[in-house]
């Protein structure tokens, strides 16, 4: 699993994170977990493979907002450890 973690300009509110949060789910079908926060201009999700910066960048540019930057590392859950 991989982890990005998008920093977007140009949210404002909730609606502008529901926004976003509509693009990355419609571009990877498979993205878990997805969180933005406009008051850190952050957006994280979670999948199963890499995803192409250049469709990303393309995708939020159509709704309004601009991606800065993208970084990814390797997702690894957490493990409570209840016995």
């Amino acid at each position: 699993m991989i982890k990005t973690t998008l920093k977007i300009d140009g949210m404002m509110c909730g609606m502008c994170e529901a926004h976003v949060n509509d693009v990355i789910r419609k571009l990877v079908p498979d993205a878990k977990k997805v969180s933005s926060s406009h008051t850190k201009g952050i957006t994280t999700f979670v999948s199963e493979n890499p995803v192409d910066e250049h469709e990303l960048t393309a995708a939020i540019a159509e709704t309004g907002y601009e991606l800065q930057s993208m970084f990814t590392e390797e997702y690894k859950k957490k493990f409570l450890g209840l016995f």
